[in-house]
């Protein structure tokens, strides 16, 4: 019997990691990124009903047959889920005038929770086996989950999402095909169990026809986008069509040609020429990139970009181009470089999907086949620490669309490209009067540009610049900014030969060492020139934090610990957002932040509902007489604890590890498999009579205080290292702290176990419960106070948790702990 909970409890965890990697992918594909972190409170909002369900039904002793039921269940509930969310008309882009989006919404939450409660039951119904054996259980669901995020990065790289969810759905199905057959040959079971047989064969041929037509670059979208993402808007132009298609572990990628694209950030209205052809290349069906197609010698707009600039101080020099995407970058280096034997651009790029999709749909205009070019697949951060040569200029091009401050949509999103640190590391790449140079965004009033510059001082600053505003010049076009960076600082030739571009290509000056008031707003002439004011503003500011704290938008420097470069809510925005709600074009309700809030909200009710009905409508099984040493009041204190600490350390340790491995979906699987992997050991070891109990309590506490430490410090030492290297520190070093998160959960079991069996079920709806409240204000903490906050907060509720169970366990018997 345990044996079989065992297998089953493990297919379901397996299948329910499975699906919320999946789903992490379809809601970024969908919607937008910042929906994409709602898949972890869906699956733990599916979890704390599965408990108050548990704790509803008159049998505490779970059947045999309730773990066919909820993997037939999660695989039914699966499947019908990915076509609800695809029929759908939910649109997160109009949420803020579009009333029935909130009834929408709150159908997709429920939709897609519906999997995680059927596997929530049958893992809930094993760890009320009892016995004494509910640890064991536990273990089993951690190593499946852990199995499945495994399983994931697979069936992701091999099929995309829809491939995942398919998969997930067959793994799901395997308790029905595994457990007992019932009496007889011609029981219902072993109908239902052929049965289950035949959808396994029929699924995995369906996968590997995905597989198939993923390799090929045909794969379907298998998705409903929303209107306002940028391929929807690219695949609207007459005569546009798609040529590629292709998923992998990472993202979506795919190319539209004839859609009419001209991409060219920043360039000069001097330019008289015609824009050159271009297809279109959309990850994750964001906004488009351009793929152009002549060849590189034939790009006369380069010297009309305001790069230009920074290749005409360092003509025919070294160049370092990262994330240039469709690889306009990179067409702008080569036309500064002279046609000489070797390869003087170096083009880092951390998505390989991105390399083959250019290769595959402009073979003949591929800008990184060209011999001068040296494409290297990594992240941008990875590669400026790795020993190698130094550059004459480092150049970050403009790969992403203008998106409106107010619109918030990308405000919740980890940029470790545009970090202090980042910047510091680049820095130290360049060679001897090397330049770096990045093109933003223009926004009204400024925000983009003054976080820029405000990013870089402090890269200076790190870089021992005692006076950084002799080390930057900025300029401003119509719509865009772009900023050159010299450690040494400018001489007065460069200077001079700034203002002759600026002013050939009808730039403004933002900045420079020498700058005058009568030439900041000479060409693309604005009521007040709000850049210039605002950047000197900030570098004249004697405290620098009291002018970030005084401006209207937060501004301050990104950095590693807080890489939400595009979030620049402040609360006293509030106001104004809430007043114009509904009456002007304010995409997200005006801000990315307050829908964390508003979602705080819906799961604080939901989740106090799940704790409240079972003590409400089952007085007879959570009412009954408990042990003297078991109150309902500490068993809510000690697992909603637990449930909170463990998504505080989880979630922000999956956000800082994408620095290391360079994307969400691998920081993910490393950060979760590991924590799983290690925490189902941890589990098993629960009742080893050699293990003491508040020395491990004591170890986890001072193990989770010392991790954000121990997180910079492996990002320091390895983050130059290949993939491989990474990856192992990165599991290597969240073992021991995998291990003993992995004991106080089966502990509180074990204590259940012994005094008060019959709320083993209701505390695995109020762990469920907490964590999905955890989830949600994990990202707000981080957002508006960095990783390393939540991550103490973790510890703190870890150690509150200790004192209560240290409480309960008095007079309790041993029993083997």
């Amino acid at each position: 019997m345990l044996r079989r909970t065992g297998l089953s409890v493990a297919a379901l965890a397996a299948a329910a990691l499975l699906l919320e990697s999946a789903l992490t992918r379809l809601l970024a594909v969908a919607q937008y990124y910042h929906f994409a972190f709602l898949v972890v409170s869906l699956a733990l909002l599916g979890f704390g009903a599965s408990g108050a369900f548990l704790s509803l039904r008159k049998s505490q002793a779970p059947s045999p047959h309730i773990y066919r039921l909820a993997g037939a269940g999660f695989a039914t509930s699966t499947l019908l889920a990915y076509a609800a969310v695809n029929w759908l008309p939910f649109d997160s882009y109009t949420i803020a005038w579009e009333r029935r989006q909130l009834l929408y919404f709150a159908l997709y939450y429920l939709v897609l929770a519906l999997p995680f409660f059927c596997s929530g039951v049958g893992i809930g119904a094993g760890l009320a086996i009892g016995g004494g054996r509910g640890h064991l259980v536990y273990a089993a669901n951690l190593l499946g989950s852990a199995l499945g995020v495994l399983l994931a990065l697979i069936a992701l790289a091999l099929a995309g999402v829809p491939g995942a969810v398919l998969v997930s759905a067959l793994i799901g199905l395997f308790p029905a095909v595994t457990g007992p057959a019932g009496s007889g040959r011609r029981s219902p079971y072993s109908f239902s169990r052929w049965i289950a047989v035949a959808i396994l064969i029929v699924g995995a041929a369906g996968f590997g026809a995905l597989a198939v037509r993923n390799a090929q670059g045909r794969a379907p979208l298998g998705l409903v986008i929303s209107p306002y993402k940028g391929l929807a808007y690219a695949l609207r132009y007459p005569g546009a069509k798609t040529v590629f298609g292709r998923w992998n572990a990472i993202s979506r990628a795919d190319v539209v040609a004839d859609a009419g694209t001209r991409l060219l950030p920043g360039l000069s209205y001097t330019f008289n020429g015609a824009p050159p052809p271009q297809a279109a290349l959309s990850l994750d069906a964001d906004s488009p990139q351009p793929i152009t197609l002549i060849p590189a010698e034939e790009f006369s707009a380069a010297d009309y970009l305001p790069e230009a600039l920074a290749f005409r101080l360092r003509p025919g020099g070294r160049s370092l181009v990262l994330e240039p995407g469709g690889g306009l970058g990179v067409f702008q280096a080569l036309a500064a470089t002279p046609k000489l034997p070797g390869q003087p651009v170096t083009a880092v790029i951390g998505n390989p999907l991105v390399r083959a999709a250019v290769g595959q749909t402009a073979p003949s205009a591929d800008v990184y086949a060209d011999p001068r070019v040296q494409t290297v697949i990594e992240s941008p951060r990875v590669y400026l620490r790795r020993a190698g040569p130094s550059y004459d200029v480092i150049f970050l091009p403009l790969t992403d669309a203008y998106r409106p401050i107010s619109s918030g949509a990308y405000g919740l999103g980890e940029t470790y490209s545009l970090t202090a640190e980042a910047f510091t590391d680049a820095l130290a790449r360049l060679a001897p009067d090397g330049v770096l140079t990045a093109t933003r965004w223009l926004q009204t009033p400024p925000s983009e540009s003054v976080r820029l510059v405000a990013t870089l001082i402090d890269a200076l600053a790190r870089r021992g610049v005692a006076r950084p505003g002799d080390s930057l010049v900025a300029y401003r076009g119509i719509q865009t900014i772009t900023v050159l960076v010299q450690s040494d600082g400018w001489s007065a030739d460069e200077l001079a030969a700034v203002r002759e571009f600026t002013a050939a290509r009808r730039y403004d000056l933002v900045w420079a060492p020498d700058v005058r008031d009568d030439e900041v707003n000479r060409f693309n002439r604005l009521p007040e020139p709000a850049d210039y004011q605002a950047v000197k503003s900030l570098l004249a500011a004697p405290d620098r934090a009291e002018f970030f704290s005084g401006y209207p938008f937060d501004i301050a420097p990104a950095t590693d610990d807080h890489p939400f470069f595009y979030h620049f809510f402040k609360w006293r925005q509030t106001p104004d957002v809430l007043a114009t709600l509904g009456r002007t074009w304010q995409p997200f309700g005006g801000s990315g932040y307050l829908i964390l809030w508003a979602l705080l909200v819906l799961v604080l009710v939901l989740s106090t509902a799940l704790i409240l009905a079972p003590l409400a409508l089952r007085r007879d099984a959570t009412q009954a007489p408990l042990a003297p040493s078991v109150s309902r009041g500490r068993v809510l204190a000690y697992f909603g604890l637990l449930g909170i600490a463990f998504l505080f350390v989880e979630i922000p340790l999956i956000q800082r590890w994408i620095l290391l491995l360079g994307h969400a979906t691998y920081a993910f699987a490393a950060v979760v498999l590991s924590l799983l992997f290690f925490s189902g050991l941890g589990s098993l070891l629960t009742r080893a009579p050699w293990l003491p109990r508040r020395g491990a309590w004591v170890a986890l506490v001072l193990m989770a205080l010392l991790t954000p430490l121990l997180v910079v410090r492996l990002a320091d030492v390895a983050l130059g290292w290949p993939l491989w290297g990474r990856a192992g520190v990165a599991v290597i070093g969240l073992a021991p702290l995998g291990v003993l998160m992995g004991l106080p959960f089966p502990r509180g079991v074990a204590w259940l176990e012994d005094r008060a069996p019959r709320l083993i079920p209701w505390a695995w709806a109020v762990n469920g419960a907490a964590s999905v409240v955890a989830s949600v204000l994990a990202a707000i903490l981080a957002l508006s106070s960095g990783f390393t906050v939540v991550l103490l907060l973790g510890a703190g509720c870890y150690a509150a948790a200790g004192i209560v169970l240290s409480w309960g366990e008095r007079g309790a018997p041993q029993s083997g702990r």
